[in-house]
């Protein structure tokens, strides 16, 4: 026996897309806007190594910081 499980979300889906076809394409289109986009390596590496590391607990002043503000 095989059982195919379809969760609530899927099914929703399913229906919902089936009833309104023009969803397809806005979702598409939305999903264009975030995700499909070229990547500028060059700004992404430059971004990567322009990264300053995070001391271990940022929510207390070293004493090595405080000298540095009063500069």
């Amino acid at each position: 026996m095989d059982y195919f499980y379809e969760s609530e979300h899927t099914k929703f889906m399913r229906e919902l897309f089936a009833k309104r076809p023009e969803l397809i394409e806005k979702q598409k289109e939305a999903r264009a806007i975030w995700w499909d986009k070229d990547v500028d390596r060059e700004a992404l590496k430059c971004f990567e190594e322009a990264e300053v590391p995070q001391r271990s607990y940022v929510y207390f002043s070293w004493p090595d910081q405080e000298q540095e503000t009063e500069k």
